[in-house]
């Protein structure tokens, strides 16, 4: 049984990928919030079509599509090779 201080990754193996996209997504969204004012928030995930909120900051700035495109695609879909297309709803 893991202490408070040591996460628990018994389950780890059993984790959908809908689970580790939103935990993917969540860890960005803490880095942007925390660097830059924004975030950004899983919408939709079906394995091949990402579908995200850009919030704070990034809602409505100009370099929004490459933040989108550049930076959370480019760093999710190594992890997700099946991934096709990353939107912004």
């Amino acid at each position: 049984m893991p202490t408070p201080s040591e996460p628990d990754v018994s389950n780890a193996a059993q984790a959908t990928e809908a689970d580790r996209m939103r935990a993917l997504i969540e860890s960005l969204s803490a880095y942007m919030e925390y660097y830059h004012g924004g975030g950004v928030s899983l919408v939709s995930f079906d394995g091949e079509t990402l579908q995200v909120k850009m919030t704070g900051a990034c809602r409505g700035c100009k370099l929004t599509p490459l933040t989108l495109h550049g930076w959370i695609e480019g760093t999710v879909r190594p992890f997700f090779p099946a991934l096709k297309q990353v939107e912004a709803v």
